[in-house]
């Protein structure tokens, strides 16, 4: 490195973090807009770019070239290494697991699913998990950064215990980070200087989506954004504030599951009734509908296919679909006079119904909330597929985007 570079990289040494984690989300795709965004001189940009790419986390381009009617000098293009480091992801859900390996830029390099049954011992479908993303990392032959998993319950901090797994039959309170920290070792998953264990962290499945559609899908550029979703079992919500994932005091922040939209309604796993985790759920879907689910296929992918075949043909599926549309908004009305966010995503099952018949949920929202009928909230469908897995992966390389060169440049 000669002294001009090191004497520039010490001056943007800091800029490191920033840098990475604009050309992680897109919005420095050239190193003119990334010396723009940080506020430095292009010569910092240039040394602190040219770090990123020495760690094998971005691309420069040699020969930058002007787009057609453009003027002045062309800019390097930088883009995320297409061949550098990924995370281990892993998701538990009431139908099983899937393991994954996820890069920079929110790219999921490979996945694994498993199992349609989890048992009562969290440690073994975590063995189980951990071992499928093991074996993915060998075959890839990648430098991981650290493992992230996302679990249907919240998950309290600092202990890192699942304290309401209400749709799996693990105990209250059971130490999932602990016990996921301890499959990694004994797994032998290396952490980014090539020594076991690789660091895990563990946080709430629909937390973790949001973090991944505000930084990578259609949640980019929100300022306060909501997200609902509801995946194999149950109904959950996340937060974005100011732009940062909202968890509250100990991560247990928006359990909008258990919003009242059936008085009286079907009885809930929290002891009240008529609560949006189940009335609006697949299983809540299949049941409107006259539908016996069946072992075979999980309860997501039976009601995504139900409304996939039937919607346009089949009168009670119609119904069915259009009165979970209903719950849904009148939940999603009350989220929305209390957060005014400016835009919501909807998730799993909720994805298909707004995509199914997004102008009726848009008009229930607005005549049921006083901010849904001054301005419309946009409603619209999450972009990212297993975006509880890339927020996972979000999760493991958070350290590597604080500090890029004192977690990869030993």
């Amino acid at each position: 490195m000669t002294q001009t570079r090191t004497t520039r990289l010490e001056r943007g040494r800091s800029a490191l973090g920033p840098a990475l984690e604009l050309v992680h989300t897109g919005r420095a795709p050239t190193r003119a807009v990334l010396t723009a965004e940080l506020g430095v001189t292009r010569a910092t940009a240039g040394a602190v770019a040219a770090e990123l790419a020495a760690l094998g986390l971005i691309t420069v381009d040699a020969r930058p070239g002007a787009a057609v009617g453009s003027q002045g000098r062309p800019s390097h293009r930088l883009a995320v290494a297409p061949n550098g480091p990924v995370a281990l992801a892993a998701q538990v859900h009431p139908d099983g697991f899937r393991a994954a390996l996820v890069g920079l830029g929110g790219r999921i390099v490979a996945t694994a699913p498993g199992c349609m049954t989890v048992p009562a011992d969290p440690a073994r479908v975590l063995g189980e998990v951990v071992e499928a993303g093991a074996t993915l990392l060998r075959e890839s032959g990648r430098r991981c950064v650290g493992a992230g998993l996302a679990v249907p319950s919240a998950v309290a901090e600092p202990e890192g215990t699942a304290l309401n797994p209400l749709h799996l039959s693990w105990e209250v309170g059971a130490p999932v980070r602990e016990i996921f920290r301890r499959c990694l070792d004994e797994a032998r998953v290396p952490g980014p200087a090539g020594v076991a264990p690789a660091t895990g962290f563990a946080a709430n499945d629909v937390n973790l989506a949001a973090l991944a559609e505000h930084r990578h899908g259609a949640g980019r550029g929100a300022q306060h954004l909501l997200v609902v979703g509801t995946g194999h079992r149950g109904v959950g919500g996340a937060l974005v504030l100011d732009g940062k994932l909202h968890s509250g005091s100990s991560g247990l922040a928006l359990e909008v599951g258990h919003l009242t939209v059936v008085p009286g309604g079907r009885p809930c796993h929290c002891g009240s009734r008529g609560c949006l985790d189940v009335e609006a759920d697949p299983l809540a879907l299949l049941t409107a509908a006259g539908r016996e689910p069946g072992p075979e296929v999980s309860l997501l992918e039976q009601a995504r296919e139900l409304i996939r075949t039937e919607y346009a043909t089949d009168a009670r599926v119609r119904t069915a679909v259009e009165l979970l549309i209903d719950r849904l908004g009148q939940g999603l009305a009350g989220l929305v006079n209390i957060l005014n966010p400016d835009r919501i995503i909807l998730a799993g099952l909720h994805r298909t119904l707004v995509e199914a018949d997004g102008e009726r949920l848009r008009a229930v929202v607005a005549d049921r909330s006083l901010w849904g009928r001054s301005g419309q909230v946009p409603v619209l469908a999450c972009s990212l597929d297993h975006n509880a897995l890339v927020g996972a992966g979000e999760l493991a390389w958070q350290p590597v985007l604080d500090d890029p060169l004192g977690k990869l440049g030993g």
